[in-house]
């Protein structure tokens, strides 16, 4: 009541244009501790409640406990507030920076004005600790003997290994990339999540015990089954890696990539050698095309930017979203509405206008006669009910439209986890086709062999990859601690 929400500002777009540090701003403490204070301290708080409503997700997956360490920054108390957010959330300088905070769109604020700035104030907390060195090695005091092997090395694996290394069990990583991190390496892009702040992390678990192994691949350079023989239990955390592709005319041509392909390339090769070794794929003087929006077609906008292309656009199928809440989507669900995020406004700021083009499908894709992508044709469409009421996209005569293309990245999403290693395990899937956990559970239908994140919930935020990686590392702790060492 006594104050209005402030957010930091950001990198002026087209100054960042011309480097790969991140974009984000913080506020001065002094306005940090006012928009704490903005929290109503709720008898019943929303905003970390982590529920399901129709399907749309309410609050903090991971019930982090926000009304308490947003009234401590208020008091100045950051070092109790920090105590207060590691109880939930083992990486929130990545959920800080990247979590698109359903807590704020739960929170009750925003009914009469506007919600809390929970995402800066958790961000600026962990922050505020590494500066201050609040944050060190906390290896445990005591070991059990158990051993835990666990795969993928993305939020939910590492949180995970923290918490089951903090159990006092001996924990090894296993990670096919060379570097650790999973998503948050090589499928975040470093001017929205810095490397830097990944490694440090890294580093600091492995100053607590855990073990990384990397540039393995489980299934094929490590057989899964000796996993059962090595370690006493396994954790699942390869995510769901498979990308949906698309299947239209001219699909083989050279130039059409996955975004994931095309941002772990960059990535990779900014990291290695500040992009001079030329091993990505480049954008260079092209027209960009990207299918699909969300976190990862925004990422893909924002690099093909920096990487000097000539034009770039975006295709959604779906419409575009509301300026508002619509009657479907009321307050506590996370706010289904229409935002400019900083790909676009990016975008916006050099060529004069937002790249997404909505309700649109792609018909073709069109080669140059040398086997490379030359064009893209499209379609517009409107979206109707069937007879179930399921909505359908349905094409417009006369919205036939080529668009130049000499790079096309897919950002659709992904359909599940790869089934190699999940195979040689004998792990069950659904038919989402996700691996299936056991009555709602992280076990599997295989002995000491648990599975967590993207790989069993199918593809979702960092925020409930972390609480899932928790969830398993606690069902997992249960086992061993019942179970004879080597059985």
């Amino acid at each position: 009541m006594e104050y209005r929400r402030e957010l930091p500002g950001e990198r002026v777009p087209l100054e960042r244009l011309n480097d790969w540090e991140e974009f984000h701003m913080s506020l001065p403490e002094e306005k940090l501790k006012a928009q704490g204070g903005r929290c109503m301290n709720c008898g019943t708080p929303f905003c970390h409640s982590g529920i399901l409503i129709n399907g749309m997700v309410s609050g903090c997956p991971n019930h982090n406990l926000v009304p308490e360490w947003n009234d401590l920054v208020y008091r100045g108390l950051w070092r109790e507030a920090l105590e207060r957010l590691l109880k939930t959330n083992n990486f929130p300088e990545f959920t800080g920076r990247v979590c698109p905070a359903p807590c704020e769109g739960a929170c009750a604020a925003g009914l009469a004005s506007e919600p809390v700035t929970t995402k800066i104030i958790e961000r600026a907390i962990i922050d505020k600790a590494f500066e201050e060195g609040w944050i060190r090695p906390r290896p445990p005091l005591k070991r059990t003997g158990k051993r835990v092997a666990v795969v993928g090395s993305g939020s939910s694996g590492l949180a995970c290994a923290a918490q089951l290394n903090r159990a006092g069990h001996w924990v090894t990583v296993f990670e096919r990339s060379d570097r650790i991190g999973g998503l948050l390496m090589y499928g975040i892009p470093n001017m929205k999540l810095d490397k830097r702040i990944v490694l440090r992390r890294v580093e600091l678990l492995a100053e607590e015990g855990v073990s990384f192994i990397t540039c393995t691949e489980v299934g094929k350079d490590y057989p899964a089954e000796q996993l059962l023989k090595d370690f006493d239990a396994v954790v699942l955390c390869g995510g769901a890696s498979q990308p949906r592709d698309l299947q239209v005319e001219g699909r083989n041509l050279k130039g059409i990539h996955f975004a994931v392909e095309y941002l772990k390339s960059t990535t990779k090769s900014l990291l290695d050698s500040n992009l001079s070794d030329g091993k990505y794929i480049s954008a260079y003087g092209k027209d960009v095309l990207i299918i699909g929006g969300g976190d990862t077609g925004t990422d893909c906008v924002a690099t093909a930017l920096r990487q000097k292309c000539k034009s770039v656009n975006q295709f959604e199928i779906m419409p575009r979203l509301p300026d508002k809440r619509s009657e479907e989507n009321p307050w506590p669900q996370f706010p289904r509405v229409f935002k400019e995020d900083y790909g676009q406004a990016e975008a916006a700021c050099l060529f004069g206008k937002d790249p997404r083009h909505y309700c649109i499908k792609v018909k073709r894709l069109v080669g140059d006669g040398s086997g490379r992508v030359k064009e893209v044709e499209t379609v517009n469409v409107e979206w109707i009910k069937d007879d179930c009421g399921r909505p359908l996209p349905r094409e417009l005569p006369g919205t036939e439209r080529v668009w130049p293309a000499q790079l096309v990245l897919l950002a659709m999403g992904f359909t599940g986890p790869e089934r190699m290693f999940l195979d040689q395990l004998g792990v069950e899937h659904d038919t989402a086709p996700n691996a299936r956990a056991m009555d709602n559970t992280f076990s599997t239908n295989i002995k000491g062999v648990f599975i967590a994140g993207d790989m069993r919930r199918g593809q979702s935020l960092v925020v409930w990859a972390i609480n899932e990686g928790r969830g398993a590392a606690a069902e997992c702790h249960r086992y061993l601690m019942e179970t004879p060492a080597g059985g």
